[in-house]
């Protein structure tokens, strides 16, 4: 899954983006609104992390112009403004949720993904398709109820899939969600991957769809 965090605060924005890094996250960090508001013009994310004290442009603009574009991303403000009436405008703008500093990690992450869930229509916390299970809390991964281990990446890649079964995904849109700007792509990549993980869980679980990409099947 891939996360725009926009936080003018380095201590904070260190802290959260390494945190993010460390759950198997791709993690973009700007540090201005203007910088949010461009990128969110060419790259697609699975969630922004959205602090409301910026530079350049407020993080409430930046929220009211990322709804003016019709850009669904859930967006979870971060913020220090703890008022009824700072929340309330951030809600009513267009913010999913709204989280308050000092906040702890487990907690944002959470919220993360439940936001995410909402988005894909799924009601519990456990994505499947009936063959597959995948716990985003826990990152257990189950194959008709046995236990399977994975790494960090190959996590990752069956999750993308996982929140849309029967939705087909290209090799470019695999790379946007587990990979961050600063981390080096290799061609072969994916598809390395995608052995991988057919390997621990059955080469037809992962589906090929010859010069489109790859998807696992819907719900049974």
């Amino acid at each position: 899954m891939r996360v725009l965090l926009v936080e003018d605060d380095r201590m904070i924005g260190d802290v959260v983006s390494q945190s993010l890094k460390d759950e198997s996250y791709a993690v973009d960090w700007v540090r201005d609104g203007q910088t949010a508001l461009d990128t969110l013009a060419t790259q697609v994310y699975d969630v922004v992390l959205l602090d409301l004290g910026l530079p350049k442009k407020d993080g409430m603009e930046v929220l009211r112009g990322i709804r003016a574009k019709n850009n669904p991303v859930p967006v979870l403000v971060i913020t220090a403004r703890d008022t009824l009436d700072d929340r309330i405008r951030g809600l009513d703008s267009g913010a999913d949720d709204y989280i308050l500093k000092p906040f702890e990690m487990a907690e944002l992450l959470a919220r993360m993904r439940a936001v995410v869930r909402r988005k894909g229509g799924v009601a519990g916390p456990v994505l499947t398709n009936g063959v597959i299970s995948l716990d985003p809390a826990t990152r257990e991964v189950d194959l008709n109820g046995e236990a399977v281990g994975l790494s960090g990446r190959e996590f990752s890649l069956l999750m993308a899939l996982m929140v849309r079964p029967g939705a087909i995904l290209s090799r470019s849109d695999l790379e946007d969600r587990i990979y961050g700007w600063n981390e080096e792509v290799e061609s072969n990549a994916v598809e390395f991957i995608i052995h991988a993980l057919r390997k621990k869980l059955g080469a037809e679980v992962i589906k090929n769809v010859r010069g489109m990409g790859w998807m696992v099947a819907k719900c049974k």
